[in-house]
């Protein structure tokens, strides 16, 4: 437990792909935008505008859906090279006040600034002056979040959304958590939530009146970090480096596949944009897995070790074709393929052996 309260800030943009759409198309403002797979297509919206919200779209619903919500919507497809940009220029702007930053996402990301001199040491002032920054050099807005943990930074950014500051002083955190309904619980998904539902959990305050015991006994391990959060603690330190797990891509076909061919094909094409994105990162993997998504939505996955780690097309596509030999393709129609690599090392990291493979 730190020995003083720290200084946590969370900066989230407000509708991020969304906002840059409307911020360069002029056309597109004040007006419903759903950036994500085309309308008549298998796509789901990655994000919208506010003025889609209400409609009742949000981010994951089916694009199909979407427009039956607000059949005037624009639809946009997404263009993640122009976001990359964006969310490399809200980086520098981060830096200019710590270099405690921890990334959650390509639009948010928490900041620790416990020991920083600016704006008179308040963490509020500084947080106010960062969404000025964002709104005078992006034209984008963002919201942000004060308090003396994450958790509770995230809660503050939720409740001040959209373009607004919320500030949790120590003194308030107990109060707020314990008001706070459990679906708004920053972790608490929604498997989890309609569990805490059932068990008569609706806010903080109820969940507070758990023992550690009770709620390790439900929840297992997480059941320790419900128990504190109810009573506004969160110990979790900021991370500034991620090390990354895996490296993947897929794609969902606008129309059931079961031609094998198709399949194979597709398989060259995700194949050498897996390698692009591990040679951009500069990482190489060696363990490959195959995942294939039939028409009924039943996912598989398969898996193979290679003798060596590669970031080059060649070594995977030897071995894809027989993963998906593995799998029921070409017999039941397929909807989904995607390829990806983990047991991840930097390329640039020196190795002192490398294992052989011998073709029999």
């Amino acid at each position: 437990m730190p020995d003083k309260p720290r200084k946590i800030i969370h900066v989230d943009m407000d509708a991020f792909f969304a906002a840059i759409e409307q911020r360069d198309k002029p056309e597109m403002r004040d007006r419903p935008v759903i950036v994500g797979g085309r309308a008549d297509s298998r796509g789901v919206v990655a994000t919208c505008s506010y003025e889609a919200r209400k409609f009742g779209i949000h981010s994951a619903m089916p694009t199909a859906q979407a427009l039956k919500l607000c059949p005037h919507a624009i639809f946009v497809e997404p263009n993640f090279a122009l976001y990359q940009e964006v969310s490399e220029q809200l980086n520098l702007i981060l830096a200019d006040y710590t270099d405690q930053i921890e990334p959650v996402s390509i639009d948010e990301a928490y900041l620790d600034v416990s020991d920083s001199t600016l704006q008179q040491n308040s963490a509020t002032l500084i947080a106010q002056d960062i969404r000025q920054r964002i709104r005078a050099s992006l034209a984008l807005t963002a919201s942000a979040g004060v308090s003396y943990n994450k958790f509770l930074a995230k809660a503050a950014s939720e409740h001040g959304k959209p373009n607004g500051l919320c500030t949790i002083e120590p003194s308030q955190g107990e109060a707020f958590v314990s008001r706070l309904p459990i679906g708004q619980f920053h972790g608490i998904g929604k498997a989890t939530e309609q569990k805490m539902l059932a068990l008569g959990i609706r806010h903080g305050e109820d969940l507070k009146a758990w023992s550690l015991e009770k709620l390790v006994e439900y929840f297992g391990k997480a059941g320790q970090h419900f128990y504190h959060i109810a009573r506004g603690d969160d110990f979790r330190e900021i991370v500034t480096h991620r090390i990354r797990k895996s490296v993947g891509c897929e794609t969902t076909f606008p129309v059931d596949v079961i031609v094998l061919s198709r399949l194979q094909k597709e398989l060259v094409q995700l194949a050498h944009q897996l390698c692009e994105r591990l040679q951009k990162h500069e990482l190489e993997g060696r363990a490959l897995t195959l995942k294939v998504k039939y028409a009924d939505f039943t996912q598989i996955t398969r898996r193979c070790t290679l003798s060596a780690p590669t970031c080059q097309p060649e070594p995977l596509l030897k071995l894809l074709p027989y993963l998906l030999m593995r799998t029921e393709a070409g017999k039941v129609p397929v909807r989904l393929l995607g390829v990806s690599l983990s047991t991840l090392n930097p390329r640039h990291e020196q190795k002192r052996w490398r294992q052989l493979s011998l073709d029999f």
